[in-house]
């Protein structure tokens, strides 16, 4: 790499896209000020998770073979989510596995392609982004970046680095939200029971805040908290680090 700024590619996700831009915004200003130099390539698109979750393949490798070509000037391309982060690195390869060609392709992305919280503790070796937050804070493991990355220790240290922060662990934080994309489409029942206890949880060590790394959680536990009237609120990683309170 020698003494360059990494050239770093934002993928922003289709639920950032639609209803969480600020999320981007701060991920941007974060990864600048941890010394990288960052690019968006507006002709992105999906990354065909929700396609290939429902069990429309054809339809996944469509919107994939997009992303392949797409960000061929950067060293690092980096989302700020565990579930796309997921879809490149371990479904593309299952997605074009009968296609060597392909597949080559898929390899030169996904040792390119990162996690936001990964990105920074793991190649920028960046911790302390200067953020001030004092408040009770729990976080939550998405299940793509812990089940799938096994991304769990980047997040908190990121966190505990964070002025004045109360971190505190959520009793069986390794449970999923009940978001799981198109799962709360189907099982809106079983969905919001388990985003319930999500909540409940938080509530039991006195969060102020629920903090997740994966915009499709937040907006899931966001929508039962405000069906609720409840207290808790909920931010994305990005968007806390960007906080100077």
């Amino acid at each position: 790499m020698g003494n360059h700024s990494p050239k770093v590619a934002l993928f922003i996700t289709c639920i950032g896209d639609q209803f969480f831009p600020q999320v981007g915004e701060c991920a941007v200003r974060i990864l600048r000020r941890a010394g990288a130099e960052v690019s968006f390539n507006p002709a992105q698109t999906c990354c065909g998770q929700p396609a290939f979750n429902t069990g429309y393949r054809e339809e996944a490798r469509d919107v994939a073979l997009r992303m392949l070509d797409l960000f061929d000037d950067a060293d690092y391309v980096v989302a700020p989510s565990g579930s796309c982060t997921t879809m490149v690195r371990v479904f593309y390869p299952e997605l074009f596995a009968g296609d060597p060609a392909l597949l080559r392709k898929v390899e030169r992305l996904r040792e390119r392609f990162f996690e936001f919280s990964e990105f920074l503790v793991k190649i920028m070796k960046a911790e302390d982004l200067g953020a001030s937050f004092p408040h009770r804070v729990a976080y939550h493991d998405s299940c793509h970046l812990y089940r799938e990355l096994g991304i769990e220790t980047e997040p908190r240290k990121l966190l505990r680095a964070v002025k004045g922060i109360e971190l505190v662990e959520l009793q069986d934080h390794r449970l999923c939200c009940g978001f799981g994309g198109t799962f709360a489409v189907k099982y809106p029942e079983v969905s919001v029971g388990m985003a319930q206890d999500k909540v409940r949880a938080a509530a039991e060590v006195g969060a102020e805040y629920l903090v997740a790394n994966d915009a499709g959680c937040l907006m899931h536990v966001a929508g039962y908290i405000h069906r609720n009237g409840l207290p808790l609120k909920t931010l994305h990683l990005a968007e806390l680090l960007e906080k100077h309170e």
